[in-house]
């Protein structure tokens, strides 16, 4: 039977920790800029480009870093 703790962390070349620390970092700065894009809605000055930033480099680091590392 495969371990369901370690099969997809190992899918994306990392261990069970990395994966962990990982996947926190993405949800803690994904939680942050949540935040502030609910703060933006509600007092559109503010916060214009942090949840359109956020994106882009959590895209550079999951995606295309990973991209480059296949190859």
């Amino acid at each position: 039977m495969k371990n369901i703790f370690t099969t997809h962390p190992a899918a994306v070349g990392e261990t069970y920790f990395e994966h962990l620390r990982v996947a926190v970092g993405f949800g803690a700065r994904l939680f942050v800029a949540g935040i502030a894009c609910c703060i933006h809605a509600l007092l559109p000055w503010l916060f214009v480009s942090t949840g359109s930033r956020a994106v882009v480099k959590l895209h550079k680091s999951m995606v295309l870093s990973r991209v480059r590392n296949e190859h």
